[in-house]
């Protein structure tokens, strides 16, 4: 992960635990009637997430150096149904953009859309509480779409299949209102093959994002 990605993470962190602290004081005082989850639900969510690749980079066609891929910040929608009062199942959609560099030597490689759908299964262990705290695991399918080359001649992305955890909570707000704060790790490997002028160039990225996430959510 490069610098910029651990500084993200931080500042992410940080933002999760303020919000910790925040609702812990707040839930003091509150008395808003809310909504109880239960099975039959549906929840949609609207959140912003901080896309952040942990990459790792490996080929023999380059004798040095390694891939790196930016962050991105982004806005995601995602729907759950409850199949009972602990268990729902959650599909997420969003889309990120990423700049690819090589560095040492240094070399632009362009930029990459991602379109990660990801369906989970989650455990929500207080869903009767206004504080919910839940843990998920599932499958991610990753598109790669509209890349450009930068300095190569072209560039193309496999797409893939990976796995995802997940934890998280909500906290109702009022009604069928509630606060979303949500961590995954996604596992994706993709295949990057780069013409540089001198014939392919084949390089296998190991992305592994982290995916921080804020929003609102709305139960019926």
């Amino acid at each position: 992960m490069s610098i910029s990605g651990k500084l993200t993470v931080m500042a992410a962190t940080a933002a999760i635990v303020g919000a910790l602290t925040a609702i812990g004081g707040a839930a003091q005082a509150q008395t808003v009637e809310y909504k109880p989850k239960s099975a039959g639900d549906f929840v949609i969510r609207a959140r912003g997430i901080a896309m952040v690749p942990d990459e790792s980079t490996s080929t023999n066609d380059i004798a040095t150096g390694g891939g790196e891929l930016s962050n991105d910040y982004a806005p995601e929608v995602d729907f759950s149904y409850f199949i009972t009062d602990n268990i729902a199942v959650e599909l997420i959609a969003a889309t990120t953009k990423h700049d690819l560099d090589w560095k040492n030597p240094d070399v632009d490689l362009g930029s990459v859309w991602l379109l990660p759908p990801t369906l989970t299964v989650q455990y929500h262990f207080m869903p009767k509480e206004r504080f919910s705290p839940y843990i998920g695991a599932g499958l991610n399918y990753t598109f790669f779409y509209n890349e450009k080359s930068g300095a190569a001649q072209s560039i193309s992305y496999d797409n893939g299949i990976g796995y995802a955890l997940q934890a998280g909570f909500d906290y109702a707000i009022s009604g069928p209102w509630s606060l979303n704060v949500d961590v995954k790790k996604v596992f994706l490997d993709t295949k990057v093959t780069a013409d540089l002028g001198a014939g392919p160039v084949e390089v296998d990225a190991d992305l592994d994002p982290w995916v921080f996430g804020v929003g609102v959510g709305y139960r019926f």
